[in-house]
């Protein structure tokens, strides 16, 4: 059974190449990154200068010419199409409440600048103090609660710009 890749190129052209046709290249090996391949009585002298493998981004020389290679298999597409694609950022805009409770401190200000991570404000629920924190870089636009107020479960808390 084939397996068939999307590879696009130079964020340009796009392709569609089956397992098949990519191991019946005649392609000679010449060092570890450089490869002699015939393709329709050419010749191409290709080299990998640049790889990512996580991001499955190449940067190839062909005949020198180099070009950006990104080469995404059926699973990739899927988890692309689900919205789980590595490195994507987090779309999230507000927070609120997790749980019903008390809110001990606020550690921001309306325009202050957060990043991932850091502490957002204290809530206590069920005699823990539960530190809620950011979950993206952002702009605080604002924030909907006060030190010493109590909050039901899904309450807006804080709202990023």
């Amino acid at each position: 059974m084939s397996e068939t890749f999307k590879v696009k190129v130079n964020n340009t052209f796009e392709f569609d190449i089956d397992s098949h046709q990519a191991t019946n290249l005649d392609t000679v090996k010449v060092s570890k990154s450089k490869s002699h391949v015939l393709q329709q009585n050419k010749t191409f002298h290709t080299e990998i200068i640049n790889s990512d493998f996580n991001q499955k981004n190449y940067t190839v020389k062909v005949n020198n010419n180099s070009y950006t290679v990104a080469i995404h298999d059926a699973l990739d597409e899927l988890i692309k199409a689900m919205g789980f694609e590595v490195g994507a950022t987090k779309k999230v805009n507000d927070i609120k409440a997790p749980m019903p409770g008390l809110i001990l401190d606020i550690n921001v200000k309306v325009g202050q600048e957060v990043k991932e991570n850091d502490a957002l404000l204290i809530l206590e629920a069920m005699k823990m103090e539960n530190v809620l924190t950011s979950p993206r870089d952002g702009v605080i636009k604002s924030i909907s609660v006060n030190k010493g107020n109590a909050v039901e479960k899904n309450q807006l808390l804080i709202v990023f710009e």
